[in-house]
């Protein structure tokens, strides 16, 4: 295949003494030692791993059945409880401890001890126990980032059903969608979430998707009232405060089969139905709690902050399961970065002496451009001395991003593991970790322990580093995806292609290896790779050279078909000064595209630069890239656009200036 690399990042940011000493994975050997464990005994290194963090029921005596690859089980004969492992393990050692510090959208702070979260988690239980559900029936869940959401995923796991997160941001659609996928029995959301000063509603989102039809598998749908307004509610409809009332708080865990759905997560297909990842619940358990002790470092002592909402997998991984189950003080925050001003990040890192931060790279070009526009807002007017790690998550960083996270929020002294990893991974796959690796920004840099991981070409075969390729995941681990609920061929034919051997797991992204030191850095998903002139680009490193200019705030590029070079590169750009005109535009084209022939070379010049005050993105941050492909293309868009935080800009990006 030979995806061609043009990443030439030479800065290394080595770790601390002090780091490498405190850390829970100390040092270069130390991380030789535990993989070379794994390249030894893989199957035995995760079967100790899972005896040394997970509580059973009743122990595996299987580690791995490899049957029916790539229908991998993990642990099978084992049982267990998610909830039983988060909550119970913590009520002798430490029940007093902050289990979660809730800041709301308008600034009220709420706290909740490991001892009260645990009987919230029971009361809820058993009232829904109360309800027609059996183990391993589905619900859905479309709640606002608080501490309610967080009682509901683990009273489900608790009594054995199978919980399937919906964001607060899809539409009605998106809902009924996945209900009739998943043949959903309950719904649980609320009347209201709070965003950006905005009360949005969620009931009244919910009652619309049931309206379209073909939600007959729902029985009955539980509303948490959050505002004094009343709730409209439906025959079989109850309210959050009387399913509780009256139950205990105390609940005996219904211990599952390892290999039980824990969960169900839908990832948006750019055709047909939404994709619904199954994960298990041993397995996933397993490597959200030891890349939490691992990746981030926690300790007892930490305050642990991962911005992301639980209807999406960080919040599953990093925020619901992995470190509450390690023990951790968490943060979570309902409302934006940018409200009331773009400050607010800042201010809550200083409130609550945040010491790790977990966030995006969308996030933070969005507040390095706000911190341009206006100064009061940058991060060194906080004070932000509690912090010793950082974190980015859901897409590659661009280098620049990365090294002014790196000075003006943690001050040159905070290492940054720039995690990657997915929906379908279940938790961090590539990853430094805090007291072992060298940083180079722009870089994931190395395999997690016990994941191997390779870049190949199109045939499966292992491409020599310093070529770009199809990164792979070449043995299974476990955490990973199950199947696709309900659709085994598509599954199969997604993550493990015939063409690839059927063995190998597809993550979908183009990487390329450094052929010095191995490290891994993310070249853009395989759709996203641009073939101009027979030179195959990866759209991620233009895009970071176009961010490296001193003038542009936010880049995204695409590909049109061209007839003479196969495909033209478009960008779309967001300045940190206000949108060109009529009068400047051609001269800040030229500069852009000079620069990035400069940075790169001929070959990855724009061909055409469109400008906008932002780009589309969903409520959690990503980019809509097949939206630029339509409009790069001059295509009318067709598809749901509910989703996206700003449907106005659309039109904007079609203008040609």
């Amino acid at each position: 295949m030979g995806i061609e690399s043009i990443n030439h990042e030479g800065r290394i940011f080595n770790p601390s003494d002090e780091t490498v000493n405190t850390a829970n994975v100390s040092g270069m050997d130390s991380y030789k030692v535990i993989c070379n464990k794994f390249t030894k005994n893989y199957e035995e290194s995760w079967g100790e791993l899972a005896r040394e963090l997970l509580l059973w029921e009743k122990p595996f005596t299987k580690i791995l059945n490899e049957d029916k690859a790539p229908f991998y089980k993990w642990f099978e004969d084992g049982k267990i409880n998610a909830s039983y492992n988060c909550l119970d393990r913590h009520l002798k050692k430490q029940p007093n401890k902050i289990a979660f510090i809730f800041e709301g959208d308008n600034g009220l702070v709420k706290t909740i001890t490991y001892k009260d979260l645990y009987h919230k988690v029971c009361e809820f239980a058993n009232g829904l126990k109360t309800l027609s559900l059996d183990v391993g029936d589905r619900v859905i869940i479309y709640l606002p980032m608080t501490i309610e959401a967080i009682i509901a995923m683990q009273a489900c796991a608790r009594i054995g059903l199978t919980h399937s997160v919906v964001f607060g941001g899809f539409s009605s659609k998106s809902i009924q969608e996945r209900v009739m996928d998943a043949e959903a029995k309950l719904i649980i959301t609320a009347d209201y979430q709070f965003r950006g000063g905005k009360k949005i509603p969620l009931k009244i989102t919910v009652d619309d998707a049931i309206a379209m039809g073909g939600c007959t598998s729902v029985q009955n749908i539980i509303s948490l009232q959050r505002t004094k307004e009343d709730i409209s509610l439906n025959p079989d409809d109850i309210l959050w405060s009387d399913l509780i009332k009256n139950q205990k708080d105390e609940c005996d865990p219904v211990f599952v089969d390892a290999e039980h759905p824990l969960f169900i997560l839908y990832t948006s297909g750019s055709t047909g139905t939404p994709k619904g990842v199954q994960h298990s619940t041993a397995g996933y358990l397993l490597h959200a709690m030891n890349t939490s002790r691992w990746t981030f470092d926690l300790k007892d002592d930490d305050i642990y902050w991962c911005t992301a909402d639980v209807g999406w997998i960080t919040g599953h991984s990093y925020v619901t399961y992995g470190p509450t189950a390690v023990g951790a003080t968490q943060v979570i925050f309902e409302g934006v970065p940018t409200y009331p001003d773009a400050s607010r990040f800042w201010q809550i890192i200083e409130k609550h002496k945040i010491s790790i931060f977990y966030t995006a790279p969308t996030a933070i070009r969005a507040l390095i451009k706000a911190s341009e526009v206006d100064p009061e807002t940058h991060p060194k007017h906080f004070n932000l001395a509690s912090l010793r790690l950082l974190g980015t998550v859901g897409e590659p960083i661009n280098p620049e991003a990365w090294m002014w996270y790196y000075k003006a929020v943690g001050n040159e002294k905070c290492p940054i593991v720039d995690t990657f990893w997915q929906t379908e991974t279940g938790g961090h796959v590539i990853t430094p970790l805090p007291g072992v690796t060298p940083l180079v920004p722009g870089s994931c840099t190395l395999p997690f322990p016990g994941i191997d991981i390779d870049v190949v070409d199109e045939t499966g075969k292992e491409i020599e580093w310093g070529n770009g390729g199809l990164l792979v995941i070449k043995k299974p681990w476990p955490s990973m995806i199950r199947n696709i609920w309900g659709d085994p061929e598509r599954f199969q034919k997604s993550y493990f292609p015939d063409e690839l051997g059927g063995k190998l797991y597809l993550a979908g992204d183009g990487a390329v290896r450094n052929k010095d030191n191995g490290y891994f850095t993310i070249m853009g998903r395989i759709d996203d790779v641009l073939n101009v002139s027979g030179h195959r680009l990866g759209t991620q490193e233009i895009e970071s050279a176009l961010v490296a200019n001193n003038q542009v705030a936010e880049a995204a590029v695409v590909g049109r078909p061209h007839d003479v070079k196969g495909e033209s590169i478009v960008a779309f750009v967001v300045l940190k000064s206000k949108r060109p005109n009529s009068s400047n535009i051609k001269d800040v084209v030229l500069a852009l595209r000079e620069w990035v022939s400069n940075e790169i070379g001929p070959i990855a010049k724009p061909d055409e630069i469109r400008f906008g005050d932002n780009l589309p993105k969903t409520r959690s941050g990503k980019i809509m890239r097949r939206l630029l492909r339509s409009i790069a293309k001059d295509e009318e868009i067709t598809t749901d656009v509910s989703t996206l935080e700003n449907p106005a800009i659309l039109d904007q990006l079609r203008e040609k200036l």
